[in-house]
């Protein structure tokens, strides 16, 4: 007992010159980004960082029904919290492993000499228990690094959750767009139509010839053509979203009411403080600190272990004396190992474990420059695109008048050719076409900019 004082006193004297390996992570300052990221999170933890709720960017009643489907039934995220419990019970394992260790091993036996009876009979009821005294952050190193894995699988978790939703958004909106292009290509195909009939009728008055015949019907036929192009992405997109919803095949619904708007939030643009949401880089500022945990494991290696055991039971072997009844017996001990030549195991560890940590520096720092980039891409986009379908809109409503005029024009005095008249309507058709893309476009950076601030929640 006076000897594994004394060691267990060496030992803790030992310590003192390896507080370092102690310390919990702090996020190094390396650039403005991380600066500024590491500002907001000293203000904010984790329940007041500024999360942006899906049913707050997707107001379609239709399409919040759809999500909340698929984040019931799919199955990527429930792998996804299937990933955060098994980090869950790797880390109540490494909390466990400050306990000691306990062995019970029963165990007899008996010897025969010569001719004699075996009637020498020896039995043992051991209890062990092995204790090992974390002096140097051993498990402690190990605690912290499964507790920033559990982290990065909620990270990881909530990437999954926002992957989903904006997946289910930008199938919805796909089905959205189609069935908009549908619609205008059928009420445009009629039009066209009946232009070939107007064309039949002005040929047998003789105010075109055929040639203004043929061309309307084969203006008519191209855009009967692309009826059945549409009608076949609508149904790969249903399969999409049945997948995502995790059900059988079906045409799913989709509302005509085509109006969204940006979160106020967003307006006068995002602050730097939202990527801090973002699950990636939550993620990679996880696996950040999981290096710096390896490498403050890889140095405690190089310090001793202190183990502590202890052995108790029955038994009726004493020495080389067979007592019976058996008799109580405890034994006590302590052992200090310490690495002394590990043909240079321990420092290559070490050169890796730092080299690693260098490496989880740079991937972190790439991902937060990366958000900081989707989300500047986001809302350029946004604002590009409402500007541009805002000036195709004009330019619709300039066609309409100009179809309108030729028209009136070839009917009545001629001072037009048929030409100009297909030429019009096919370019009201494109600039339509381009509107309904560039709302698509538009739904597409609001979807973007949803993922860039941190979605999910």
């Amino acid at each position: 007992m006076k000897s594994t004082k004394y060691l267990l006193i060496a030992t803790l004297l030992l310590g003192l010159s390896s507080c370092g390996i102690y310390k919990k992570y702090e996020m190094p300052i390396e650039n403005q980004y991380v600066n500024r990221l590491a500002e907001s999170e000293a203000k904010a933890d984790s329940t007041t960082l500024p999360y942006i709720t899906w049913e707050r960017v997707f107001t379609d009643p239709i399409l919040q029904d759809y999500i909340r489907t698929a984040l019931a039934e799919n199955k990527d995220i429930d792998n996804a919290a299937l990933n955060v419990q098994m980090a869950q019970a790797q880390l109540q394992g490494a909390k466990l492993s400050y306990f000691p260790a306990v062995t019970l091993s029963p165990n007899g036996g008996a010897a025969k000499y010569g001719s004699g009876r075996m009637d020498t009979w020896t039995y043992q009821i051991p209890l062990s228990i092995q204790w090992e005294i974390d002096v140097f952050g051993k498990i402690l190193n190990r605690k912290r690094s499964a507790k920033v894995s559990l982290e990065q699988m909620e990270d990881y978790q909530q990437a999954t959750r926002s992957q989903i939703i904006s997946a289910v958004a930008n199938t919805y909106y796909g089905l959205v767009l189609l069935h908009q292009q549908l619609d205008l290509t059928q009420r445009t195909s009629q039009l066209w139509k009946d232009q070939v009939e107007s064309m039949k009728l002005m040929k047998e008055a003789a105010y075109v010839n055929e040639a203004a015949v043929v061309q309307s019907a084969a203006n008519y036929w191209s855009i009967m053509s692309s009826i059945p192009d549409i009608r076949q992405s609508i149904h790969e997109l249903n399969g999409t979203m049945s997948l995502l919803l995790h059900t059988d095949e079906k045409e799913w619904k989709v509302s005509g009411d085509m109006s969204f708007d940006l979160p106020a939030e967003f307006t006068s643009g995002v602050p730097v403080s939202y990527l801090a949401a973002r699950p990636d880089v939550r993620a990679a500022e996880r696996g950040l600190a999981a290096a710096y945990y390896s490498v403050s494991s890889a140095r405690a290696a190089f310090y001793p272990s202190l183990m502590i055991s202890s052995n108790g039971g029955f038994t009726n072997l004493l020495g080389s004396l067979v007592t019976n009844p058996g008799k109580w017996f405890i034994q006590l001990a302590g052992q200090l190992t310490a690495p002394l030549f590990a043909r240079g195991q321990n420092i290559a560890n070490l050169k890796v474990a730092k080299a690693r940590q260098q490496q989880a520096m740079n991937e972190f720092e790439n991902t937060v420059l990366a958000a900081a980039v989707d989300v500047s891409d986001a809302l350029s986009l946004y604002r590009n695109t409402s500007e541009k379908r805002e000036a195709l809109l004009q330019q619709i409503d300039n066609l309409e008048k100009s179809v309108e005029y030729t028209q009136e024009l070839l009917t009545l005095d001629q001072s037009t050719t048929y030409l100009e008249v297909l030429t019009s309507r096919a370019s009201l058709l494109n600039a339509q076409m381009s509107a309904l893309n560039c709302w698509h476009s538009k739904v597409q950076a609001l979807i973007n900019l949803y993922q860039a601030v941190g979605g999910g929640r």
